[in-house]
């Protein structure tokens, strides 16, 4: 990418520590060059506009993403606690150790399939790992209800869901931060962030009501149910709508707004010769 304008600190020292890393970072082939206009702070009525008029399946894509783990992760997390009190008498000063084997398993997921989702596709592996943990939470779920579990198999069932769940989560928040032109990724995963919070509480104030006294585990049996619909949802939006964009650039993938084109290259693509470069690259 060119620019007209000196080159940002922050990005002379990045390429410095990837030289002094990688060795001397070869010229920019001129047929890839991006002659860029820095662009005022753009506010959230452009982002909006952005995501939802140039961008929208793209928008639907990472929205769903984000409320669908949040619903499911803060409606467990935020009340497993007290299942383990209510539904298996656990001792409330005993809790933190089942919450360290839940959380395990949400470390241990990122940290041995990531890697996965740059080389088998991120199509396949989010709407991959969306959809097996949705279907083994419909099976924890049926266990729960039949009284099959206690305090551990339960949390151990939990660790292997969200080893699957946080993982496809984690590809969740990187996704929104990579399908968007490069002046509003910072903005967008704000905005899809504090949208899906809203849905992760109302996920954890209807397990809490579900939960009540402890003396009702059907109720709390069709909530299990719910959250593993909504992950399911969000596997099947993956399968359709995802973006292939490993193993390619974030220019590639989207468009820098600020982008110059050259008069030739806009008449190409729209027939207007009046064309500026802000269009939403093809794909969308």
């Amino acid at each position: 990418m060119r620019s007209r304008f000196p080159v940002p600190a922050s990005i002379a020292e990045i390429e410095q520590d990837v030289s002094a890393a990688k060795g001397e970072l070869p010229p920019v082939d001129p047929s890839r060059e991006l002659e860029i206009r820095p662009t005022e702070s753009i506010g959230y009525l452009a982002l909006l506009r952005s995501l939802f008029q140039h961008y929208p399946s793209r928008a639907i894509y990472g929205g769903t993403l984000m409320i669908t783990q949040s619903f499911l992760y803060d409606a467990i997390f935020f009340t497993y606690g007290l299942v383990l009190l209510y539904f298996f008498h656990v001792p409330s000063g005993n809790t933190p150790y089942y919450f360290m084997a839940f959380c395990a398993g949400n470390l241990l997921g990122p940290l041995t399939i990531g890697r996965l989702f740059d080389i088998i596709g991120r199509r396949k592996m989010i709407s991959g790992t969306y959809l097996v943990s949705g279907i083994l939470l419909v099976i924890t779920a049926q266990l729960f209800k039949a009284g099959a579990l206690n305090a551990v198999t339960q949390t151990l069932c939990w660790s292997v869901i969200f080893f699957f769940a946080s993982a496809g989560a984690s590809a969740g928040y990187l996704t929104v931060s990579e399908i968007f032109p490069l002046e509003v990724r910072a903005k967008a995963i704000a905005v899809f962030f504090a949208i899906a919070q809203c849905f992760g509480s109302l996920g954890s104030h209807l397990y809490g009501h579900l939960i009540g006294d402890g003396k009702d585990p059907n109720s709390l049996y069709w909530g299990y149910l719910l959250g593993a619909g909504a992950m399911i949802l969000g596997g099947v939006v993956a399968a359709f709508l995802a973006v292939d964009a490993e193993g390619k650039s974030l220019e590639d993938i989207a468009r820098p707004l600020s982008v110059i084109a050259k008069p030739a290259e806009a008449i190409f693509r729209t027939g207007d010769p009046r064309e500026s470069g802000v269009r939403p690259s093809a794909g969308d």
